[in-house]
C-alpha cells in the first residue's frame, strides 16, 4: 500500500511500516470531535477543582477534597467532611471548631478551667477532662436543626452538654452570651 491523499487511499504516516492510517492530532480533528474533546476537558478540571464543604456526607477523604486537608469521618452516619486538629480560627467560614473528649472525665465537678489542674480543662458539662483525651474537629455552623442534613442535629449549649461536644472559643475575648450551634450526628 502506497502513501497517498487521494480519494480512496488511506495516508500511511512514516515509520509505520503496517501500513495503519494516520491518527489526526487534536488541532485537525472535525470540529464536532474537537469540541467534545475541550468539553470533557472542561468537566475534568472543574471535577478535580471541586471540593465538599464541612459537614458534607463522604465516602472517603478525597470525596471532601483533592488536596488532603480535609478528611471523611466514615464513623458518622453517611460519613461527614470534616478537618482534624483545628482552633477557634482556622475552619472554613462554614464551620467552626469543636472540641470533644474522648474517653472518661475526672470526678471532680468543675465551671472554669482554674478549677481543674494544669493538664485537664473544664468541660461544658461541667468536669474536668484531661487534655490529652481533646480531640477538635471543624464542624459545620448552623442556626437550627433545618440547616443539618438527614440523622444530624443542630447543637445548642443544651445538647452539647447532653451529647458531648463545645465551640473552641478565642482565648483572647469573652464568651459569648450564646455558643455557637453546629452540626452533629443525632443520637
Amino acid at each position: 500500500m502506497g502513501k497517498g491523499t487521494g480519494r480512496g487511499t488511506a495516508r500511511v504516516a512514516s515509520g509505520n511500516p503496517t501500513g495503519l492510517p494516520e491518527v489526526l492530532p487534536a488541532a485537525r480533528m472535525p470540529h464536532p470531535v474537537r469540541r467534545n474533546l475541550q468539553i470533557a476537558t472542561l468537566a475534568a478540571l472543574m471535577a478535580a477543582g471541586c471540593g465538599h464543604e464541612i459537614g458534607d456526607s463522604c465516602e472517603i477523604g478525597t470525596d471532601c477534597s483533592p488536596n488532603g486537608d480535609r478528611i471523611c469521618d466514615t464513623k458518622s452516619p453517611g460519613g461527614y467532611c470534616t478537618i482534624q486538629g483545628c482552633d477557634h480560627d482556622s475552619c472554613p467560614e462554614e464551620a467552626i471548631c469543636v472540641s470533644f473528649f474522648t474517653g472518661t472525665s475526672s470526678n471532680r465537678s468543675c465551671t472554669t478551667n482554674d478549677e481543674c489542674t494544669v493538664d485537664e480543662l473544664c468541660s461544658l458539662s461541667g468536669w474536668c477532662a484531661p487534655r490529652s483525651a481533646e480531640v477538635r474537629y471543624c464542624m459545620k455552623s448552623c442556626g437550627g436543626s433545618g440547616d443539618c442534613r438527614e440523622d444530624y442535629e443542630c447543637r445548642d449549649e443544651a445538647l452539647m452538654i447532653e451529647h458531648g461536644g463545645q465551640p473552641v472559643l478565642d482565648p483572647d475575648r469573652a464568651a459569648p452570651e450564646n455558643l455557637p450551634k453546629f452540626c452533629a450526628p443525632a443520637p
